[in-house]
């Protein structure tokens, strides 16, 4: 088994994916954690954010808009996605996991969770209207 070494790059990624509610881009996460290490690359961000995934340290949400958003709270949530200002937000709501119930009626594979997006126009962006 390899032995999995600490690196204070992965710590200060995690630390900003879990003090953040935003879901940044690996992009994003690069601007933010270049001012505390100037000289590490994009790729190794993308690195690091991949790692924390397949560690179940972070998650990674696709929510059509051409970019990979990452997700600090790995606690079951689901997210609301704006089509017009293209924020991806938390959304607050009583649980739903009652759908997977639901969805094995009919299914012979096995359902082990789900993953909610909810498309729209956000409050701010219904203000602007």
């Amino acid at each position: 088994m390899a032995v999995i070494r600490n690196s204070k790059q992965r710590d200060a990624i995690k630390s900003y994916l879990m003090s953040t509610t935003c879901h940044p881009t690996a992009e994003n996460v690069y601007s933010v954690i270049q001012s505390d290490f100037p000289n590490i690359s994009l790729g190794t961000v993308y690195r690091n954010l991949n790692f924390l995934v397949e560690h179940g340290e972070a998650t990674q949400i696709d929510c059509g808009d051409g970019y990979v958003h990452f997700d600090g709270n790995v606690n079951p949530h689901n997210h609301f996605f704006c089509k017009i200002c293209k924020k991806l937000s938390d959304i607050e709501m009583y649980p739903i996991d009652h759908i997977d119930i639901i969805a094995g009626a009919n299914f012979n594979g096995i359902i082990e969770g789900h993953s909610v997006i909810f498309n729209g126009i956000c409050p701010d962006c219904c203000q602007k209207l």
